[in-house]
């Protein structure tokens, strides 16, 4: 019988089968796939052969995704996680306060989207909590990030009308993800009131939110429209992604590379005629970005 993943446990899979019935179900024997070293071969989201045993099921197959979206794992990094398969869109949270979301961070979670040309939205949350000077900030990342065709709006999770958002989840599968403490459950409660997700306050301590969501799950918000709802995410490490291929994934560089005097090979580091270092010195190319594109290509620390 053919279903889907509506939520991984590590060792057992809550799946959906066609004839609308849940079932939890283990993996049959250990399922790898093309080879690839991943901490979960079965994932949110992917789509599933399995048998009925008794109550429960086993899983024998995962069937060809069309997409993944990929993180360093936190325990093994050798290894990939698999966060969820077969997603229309991203939606990333962010917050420039309480907690702050870095734009290394931002922009990691972008490249991993764009890298299987999944379309992303930004939503900076928790709005009513800045001050003049921060909201003039904030301004110019939606329209840095606009300017990137990102989706990307700000507001209050708590307070401000949704249905834009609504409207941009519509008939869609969506994975969302952010830091913990950005809003997130309270954001998808006041979507869909039925999912009930934990809600906890920031930390005073540590000015960090606290893990509400301890592995990923897919929900329905209407027959045709599913969001995959992921663990508050750390720190994002790419991972399968060569330093020539990362500037693929910014679009305001993708282009240019064909004007650099050593056209592909060219890691728009210091070398002589290279476009898209003109363009950052002349400012058309945001230096945040660019400083983030040297820490992925250099393999720095720059995951948080």
């Amino acid at each position: 019988m053919k279903g889907l993943v509506l939520k991984s446990t590590g060792s057992w899979y809550e799946v959906l089968g066609e004839d609308s019935i849940r079932i939890m179900c283990r993996m049959r024997g250990k399922i790898r796939l093309d080879e690839i070293k991943e901490t979960n071969p079965v994932a949110v989201g992917d789509y599933v052969q399995f048998e009925k045993e008794d109550i429960n099921g086993a899983i024998y197959e995962i069937l060809p995704r069309k997409n993944h979206l990929l993180r360093q794992s936190v325990k093994k990094a050798s290894h990939a996680h698999v966060l969820a398969a077969n997603v229309d869109q991203v939606l990333l949270i962010a917050t420039l306060k309480q907690p702050r979301t870095s734009l290394g961070f931002i922009d990691r979670f972008l490249v991993s989207a764009e890298a299987f040309r999944i379309p992303q939205i930004i939503l900076f949350n928790k709005v009513d909590l800045l001050n003049e000077e921060e909201k003039e900030k904030q301004q110019e990342l939606l329209t840095l990030y606009r300017s990137l065709n990102v989706i990307t709006q700000s507001l209050s999770a708590q307070e401000d009308d949704l249905t834009f958002l609504i409207s941009l989840l519509k008939t869609k599968v969506t994975l969302v993800a952010g830091h913990s403490g950005v809003g997130k459950s309270t954001l998808l409660n006041r979507l869909s009131p039925n999912l009930q997700q934990t809600t906890n306050e920031i930390s005073e301590f540590s000015n960090k939110g606290t893990h509400t969501t301890t592995f990923a799950e897919m929900f329905l918000l209407d027959e045709n429209t599913f969001i995959i709802d992921t663990p508050g995410i750390k720190e994002w490490g790419l991972v399968q992604m060569e330093p020539q291929e990362i500037s693929d994934y910014f679009p305001e560089m993708r282009e240019l590379r064909h004007h650099c005097k050593f056209g592909s090979k060219c890691l728009h580091l210091a070398e002589p005629a290279c476009a898209v270092l003109k363009e950052v010195e002349k400012g058309t190319i945001a230096r945040s970005r660019y400083d983030n594109y040297l820490s992925m290509v250099l393999g720095e620390d720059n995951r948080k």
